[in-house]
């Protein structure tokens, strides 16, 4: 169930941290990206840091996957104006 409510928690994550990171990439894209980051988030918060429990969508997890989520997109935003082509 844990890995589960983090993909669906990411998904919610993903659109949030496109709102407040102003991106202008897709809104699939950016799903993707918040569900990567919510199990990175969720990941880190609940063995590393252990703050975060997994226990269904709720405020708290909400919080840990947007912050995963914006980590990704920052990490993946940096990378792509450091590698454009243009």
């Amino acid at each position: 169930m844990g890995w589960i409510a983090w993909i669906i928690v990411g998904a919610i994550a993903g659109f949030l941290a496109s709102e407040i990171m102003n991106s202008r990439e897709g809104l699939l894209l950016m799903i993707v990206l918040g569900i990567v980051g919510g199990l990175i988030g969720g990941y880190l918060a609940t063995y590393v840091f252990k703050v975060g429990v997994v226990n269904g969508v709720n405020v708290e997890s909400i919080a840990i996957a947007t912050v995963g989520a914006i980590l990704v997109i920052f990490v993946v935003g940096s990378s792509r104006r450091r590698h454009s082509w243009r």
